[in-house]
C-alpha cells in the first residue's frame, strides 16, 4: 500500500489496440491502493471496469466502431485532432472539479494533454507504439508538412491550442514530444532507439500480467505443434486470407491450428474446417501464444510485443499502418518470415511456415529476445515509474 493515495486518472481512445497495452498498469496502480479514474468511450468501458478503475465516460467520435479510417495521412490526423476538440469540453466537465495529481494519457488522446497543461499538473504519456527520435521532425514530419491540407491542419491544430489553455503551443511539441512517457514496447522494436532521449522516455517493454478476465485455453491432447493465426482486432475482414491458410495447414501433420477471424468475417465464408483448425473471433492470445511454435500476425505492435516476449517465430502478413516496418524490423531481429498478403497463398504460406521452425537461427534468436524483452520489467516497473512521478 502506497503512503500516499493519490488520484491518477488515465485519459485514452477507444481503439482496443490502444486500450489493451496499458490496461495492466492500470490494474496494478489500483491494486497498489491509489485511486484511478479511466476516461474513454463507453464502446471499451468492459475492458476498463475490468481493471478496478472508475470508468468515466466520454463520447469520442473516432471511426472505431466500423474501423473506417481516412486513407489520407492528414485526414487521419484530423480525425484525432477533431475528437481532441470535442472531448476536452467533455473531460474538463468531469476534470475540473475532480482534479488528478497525475493524469496518464494515450498518444491520440490530445485533450488530456491540454486539460493537464491548463490545470498546470504533471502529465504522462503512455506509448503503445513507437515515439519520436531525435531527428524525427526533420525526417519524417518535414516530409507530413509537404502533403496537401497539411498547413491548414496544423493552423486550425496552433488556433486549438491557443484557445484551450494549454502551455504547450507549438504542434510539433505538444503532438509528438510529451515532457514524460513511458513507452509499452520492445526497445528493439523502437526505430532509432539510440536516438530517443533517455530522459523523456522509458522502455518498459510490453506490460502484461495474468490476464485471467480474458479465459483460458488448452490445446487438444494429441495436438503436436501449435499455430496461432491472427490478424489483430481492426483489419481483419480477410475471408480469402483465412481460405488460404486454411488450405496451408488444414491437415498438416503433426500441427493444431488457432484461427482468430475477429467480427467482421462470418465463419459460414471460410467453407468446411479442418479437423486440426479452430476458429474463433477473438482468443486469449498471450496465453496461446506461451504455449505456441509459430504465430502468422499483421504485425501490428501488440501482436509484435507479443510475440517477441513469448520468444515465439513469427510470419508477418501486414495490412495497414506501422505493420510493414514492424514486419521489416521483425526480419531483421531473425524471428520472422514477411509475406505480403498479395504473395499469400497456401503454398507459399505453408513453405514459409516449414523455413520458419526449421531454422535453428530463428529458435536462437527469439529465446535470446524473450529474455530481453522481459528484462525490460513491463508492469510492475511502469507503476513504479508512475509512483516516482507523484512525488
Amino acid at each position: 500500500m502506497p503512503r500516499h493515495r493519490s488520484h491518477v486518472a488515465m485519459v485514452g481512445v477507444p481503439a482496443v489496440s490502444h486500450v489493451l497495452p496499458s490496461l495492466e498498469v492500470i490494474r496494478e496502480l489500483v491494486a497498489r491502493g491509489h485511486r484511478v479514474s479511466y476516461a474513454n468511450d463507453p464502446a471499451v468501458a468492459d475492458l476498463i471496469t475490468a481493471t478496478g478503475a472508475e470508468f468515466v465516460p466520454y463520447d469520442s467520435r473516432l471511426p472505431v466502431t466500423d474501423n473506417d479510417w481516412p486513407d489520407d495521412p492528414i485526414a487521419a490526423m484530423g480525425v484525432f485532432l477533431d475528437d481532441a476538440i470535442q472531448t476536452l469540453p467533455q473531460l474538463r466537465a468531469a476534470y475540473d472539479r475532480d482534479r488528478a495529481d497525475l493524469y496518464l494519457y494515450d498518444i491520440g488522446a490530445y485533450a488530456a494533454r491540454a486539460l493537464a497543461e491548463a490545470q498546470g499538473l504533471p502529465v504522462l504519456q503512455l506509448s503503445p507504439t513507437y515515439v519520436a527520435w531525435n531527428g524525427y521532425e526533420q525526417e519524417v514530419g518535414a516530409q507530413l508538412r509537404r502533403l496537401p491540407g497539411a498547413d491548414a491542419y496544423r493552423a486550425r491544430f496552433a488556433a486549438w491550442l491557443a484557445a484551450c489553455g494549454a502551455a504547450t503551443l507549438d504542434v510539433d511539441a505538444f503532438s509528438g514530444r510529451p515532457p514524460r512517457a513511458l513507452a509499452l514496447i520492445p526497445r528493439t522494436m523502437q526505430p532509432h532507439a539510440d536516438r530517443v532521449d533517455s530522459g523523456v522516455v522509458t522502455f518498459v517493454g510490453p506490460c502484461f500480467g495474468a490476464r485471467t478476465d480474458q479465459g483460458s485455453w488448452e490445446p487438444p491432447s494429441a495436438a503436436g505443434k501449435l499455430l496461432l493465426i491472427s490478424l489483430g482486432s481492426a483489419y481483419t475482414r480477410q475471408p480469402e486470407f483465412y481460405r488460404q491458410c486454411l488450405a496451408a495447414y488444414g491437415g498438416l501433420p503433426g500441427w493444431h491450428v488457432v484461427l482468430q477471424i475477429g467480427r467482421y468475417t462470418d465463419p459460414a465464408e471460410l467453407g468446411d474446417i479442418p479437423s486440426n483448425v479452430e476458429v474463433h473471433p477473438w482468443v486469449p492470445q498471450l496465453a496461446i501464444l506461451e504455449q505456441a511454435d509459430a504465430f502468422v500476425t499483421h504485425a501490428g505492435m501488440g501482436g509484435s510485443s507479443e510475440g517477441l516476449f513469448t520468444g515465439t517465430p513469427m510470419i508477418a502478413v501486414p495490412q495497414a499502418a506501422d505493420q510493414f516496418t514492424n514486419a521489416d524490423r521483425l526480419v531483421e531481429l531473425g524471428v520472422a518470415r514477411r509475406v505480403d498478403m498479395a504473395d499469400a497463398t497456401a503454398a507459399v504460406l505453408r513453405a514459409t511456415l516449414a523455413g520458419l521452425v526449421g531454422d535453428p537461427e530463428v529458435a536462437r534468436r527469439s529465446a535470446l529476445l524473450r529474455a530481453g524483452t522481459r528484462a525490460e520489467g513491463g508492469t510492475a516497473r511502469a507503476a513504479d515509474l508512475v509512483e516516482a512521478m507523484l512525488g
